[in-house]
Parts: C-alpha cells; structure tokens; sequence
C-alpha cells in the first residue's frame, strides 16, 4: 500500500538570509583571506572540492546541499559549493544573485593574483580554474535573464579573454546575446574572429550577414553553402511554422537534427526578422541539394 509523503518544506527567505549571515562572507573578508595566502593548491580547499564532487554525483538534492554546506565549512573558497547552494528553486532572485557573486569571489580568492597571472590566455585548461569559470557563466546567465544585459555581455568578454580557446563554448552564447541586442558591429566582430571556424551556429549567422549585406549575390550564396555543409537541417527546420521543438539536454550531434534546432531556438529569430533571409536560404539550399544528387549545378 503506498504511503503519502509530506512535501518537503520550501526555504523561507528569512532561512535564506539566516543561512548567508552564518556563513563566511567574502565580501567582507577579502582582506583578511588575501593575507592566508591559501591559492588553489591549498589542502583544505582540495579537501572541500572532493565533497563537491560527491555532492554532484548525490541522488537528491538535500544530499547534495548538506555536502556543499560541510565543503564551505572545510574551505569558504569553493567556489562550486557556493554555486550547489545557489541550484535551490526555493531561492528569491536578489537570493541566489547572492550565492552565485560569492561563487565568483570565492574563486577569485582562490587563485590569487598569481593564479591569474599564471593562467591568463589558458583557464580552463588548468582544472584549478574552472570552479572560477563555471561561477563566473552562471553569474553571467543570471544578469542576462535579469535584464542587466550590459554586465552579463562584459563578463562573457572578459571570460573569453581569459580562454581564447573557449572551451565553454561562451563565444556561442555572446553571439546570440549580441544579436537580441541587435548590436551588428558587435556581431560583426565575433564573427570575424571565429571566420576559420566549421560550426553551425558560427557559419549559419555569418550567411544571415552577408545576406542582410548584399542579398543574393556570390558572397552570400558561398557562406551559405558552407553552413549547409555543417548542417543541413537548418533550413528546412527555420522553414517551419511554428516554434521548433527543441529540449536542451546540454549535448548535440554535430550536424544533426538537435544541432539545428539549438541554432533555432537561440538565433533563429535573426533570420526570422530579416526579410527575405528565410525564403532566400531554402531556395539556395534547394540548389545544393540538387548540385550534390547532380542535377544542376551553381552559378
């Protein structure tokens, strides 16, 4: 016979407050912390990380909680622990804004002024860095779904300094923040910068601006046959009426199906508010497909 469960009860927001007020804030303390010296080597920050690994494998999330709780009384630096806390669906905006700021101090903290130095051009390649990285991404998504869009673009850029190589893949996010920003010069930029790259999402938008630029001409038609080539999807899915089913499992197939509706749900828009870029795409596309069964070819 099944047996009722009480709900488990929401954390009220003075709980909340009660629950940052007892812990160590950095904030406050930075001074005090700086002069410990602990850098990303330290043995109880170490000690502290181990819990979080823990904690992301826990099957719940109070396990998970009271993991990152222990993880931040071993070492107030775990950045990830913070970040495990701020996860909480019971928590206010101002609340979990909180949390994930004192993700990013706490890394900061962490690596010092050294650590900066020392992996400047090549975090994330170092795994020292990457709780600092995961803290300061979530931090950024937080001010974008706040409407301080300014600040969450600034921290993407300064990210993206720190690791050319972007192992995150923030060059994608910045590029649709940019374009709901409707900031082309910008777009224009990162673009140019990422020119050598064979990636939906890079090649499809750079189509989509040459487009915008000459409409139908050589130009256009050569980016759009190369972002056909990443994925082939696309048009037809942009084609449809309707919004495109798309679940973010956070992985894709490159060149696949899935693939093509994260390029929709994230910039499809762009195409959309352009005129004549959706028809014009289908239409060169068709041609391809032809060029490729050997029908026809491109002029």
């Amino acid at each position: 016979m099944p047996v009722s469960k009480k709900p488990r009860r929401k954390s009220s927001p003075s709980s909340v407050r009660t629950e940052l007020a007892a812990l160590p804030n950095p904030m406050t303390l930075e001074g005090e912390w700086s002069k410990l010296g602990a850098g990303p080597e330290d043995e109880a920050l170490g000690e502290a990380q181990d819990l979080v690994y823990e904690a992301w494998e826990a099957a719940d999330g109070r396990s998970r909680y009271a993991l990152a709780r222990r993880a931040l009384k071993i070492s107030p630096l775990c950045a990830d622990a913070w970040l495990i806390l701020a996860e909480r669906p019971s928590l206010s905006r101002q609340d979990r804004r909180e949390f994930l700021e004192r993700a990013v101090k706490v890394g900061e903290l962490a690596l010092g002024e050294d650590g900066f130095a020392e992996y400047e051009g090549h975090f994330w390649g170092f795994l020292e860095t990457r709780p600092y990285m995961r803290a300061r991404h979530c931090l950024a998504e937080d001010l974008w779904r706040s409407g301080d869009h300014e600040a969450a673009i600034a921290h993407l850029r300064e990210m993206l300094d720190l690791n050319p190589g972007d192992n995150q893949g923030l060059r994608y996010v910045l590029l649709a923040w940019l374009l709901n920003m409707r900031d082309d010069t910008a777009v224009e930029e990162l673009l140019r910068a990422h020119s050598d790259e064979a990636s939906a999402f890079i090649c499809y938008t750079q189509a989509l601006f040459a487009f915008r630029k000459a409409g139908d001409g050589k130009a256009a038609r050569k980016a759009a046959m190369e972002a056909w080539e990443c994925n082939r999807h696309v048009p037809k899915l942009l084609a449809r009426k309707g919004r495109v089913r798309f679940e973010d499992t956070g992985y894709y197939t490159l060149g696949g199906e899935d693939e093509a509706a994260c390029y929709i749900e994230e910039y499809g828009f762009a195409w959309k508010e352009t005129p004549g870029a959706v028809d014009w795409l289908v239409e060169v596309t068709k041609d391809l497909n032809r060029r490729r069964s050997g029908d026809t070819t491109l002029h």
